[in-house]
């Protein structure tokens, strides 16, 4: 009988660590993250429109009224993975093509130019500024 409780116990230990060691794993209790999104098409700012995958069903990747000022709210709840947190993500929820203002893209986070972009892992903060040509 003692046998089989260390046996039980051991598996669930065990099984507990190979889950914490998956890297794709961005938290397991949720998050609540505030990264800003400005977008340009041929030098005009483009507004983000609030209330963006809010209404029935919350998407977990939505707009409040602050989305004047560029703010994207990721509310999680339970496992987080980082293809969640991709900015693609966002543009289809809002129903936008990543290509939709224009034929070409320069993207920068926080200031420094990146190539990911719709497959970009948005992090709190991150201030991500698209440009189309």
């Amino acid at each position: 009988m003692v046998g089989v409780v260390v046996l039980v116990v051991g598996l669930f230990v065990w099984s507990r660590a190979l889950q914490s060691a998956d890297p794709d794993i961005v938290s397991r209790n949720g998050l609540h993250w505030h990264p800003r999104l400005a977008i340009y098409a041929k030098g005009e700012r483009i507004g983000i429109p609030a209330n963006i995958g809010l209404g029935a069903v919350h998407q977990s990747i939505h707009t409040h009224e602050d989305a004047l000022q560029g703010v994207l709210h990721l509310e999680f709840s339970g496992v987080v993975r980082k293809q969640d947190l991709r900015l693609g993500n966002f543009f289809r929820i809002w129903g936008k093509d990543f290509m939709e203002f224009g034929p070409s893209v320069t993207m920068t986070v926080n200031g420094e130019e990146n190539t990911e972009r719709e497959n970009y892992e948005m992090k709190d903060g991150d201030m991500i500024e698209l440009r189309y040509e």
